[in-house]
């Protein structure tokens, strides 16, 4: 399988500089790199992205995320090797990930206030720049058919 196209941000490289950024500043919110891949891992199952699992697999074992935890992202309700902040982080990167899902909030008070009780302004502002930043990627993966294992260059 092919990509229909060299991915955009790699096209563009102005783009590419302010995701460069848009990391940098996530990874100085004070969140764990695991539990950052555990978002950026579910937010990319949910909209089926290979190319971003495949990533967020290959990303998370690097900063020593077991298989046994990667496996069960999917089903991490009921696995129980999550924690209560990991769970509600997960919460949130599928509430913020499925905005057209819901009538009403789309992101419920329940689920914010869940997440708001384990991290504070800046790791939350981390882990929603990591949500958006995973499905602004899933987009132009999906678009682009980007295959699972694909290298830019």
């Amino acid at each position: 399988m092919n990509a229909r196209m060299k991915n955009p941000a790699m096209v563009l490289p102005d783009a590419m500089k302010g995701i460069q950024n848009l990391y940098k500043a996530m990874y100085q919110g004070g969140v764990p790199q695991e539990l950052m891949e555990l978002v950026h891992l579910r937010a990319s199952q949910i909209n089926g992205c290979s190319a971003c699992v495949f990533a967020g697999v290959e990303n998370a074992k690097k900063v020593g995320e077991t298989d046994e935890r990667l496996h069960a992202v999917a089903a991490w309700r009921e696995a129980p090797f999550f924690t209560d902040a990991e769970r509600a982080a997960l919460a949130l990167a599928e509430s913020a990930t499925r905005l057209a899902d819901r009538t009403g909030q789309a992101v419920p008070d329940a689920v914010w206030d869940e997440a708001a009780d384990h991290f504070d302004e800046q790791q939350l502002a981390a882990i929603i720049l990591m949500i958006a930043t995973t499905n602004f990627f899933n987009r132009l993966n999906a678009t682009i058919q980007e295959p699972a294992g694909a290298t830019w260059s």
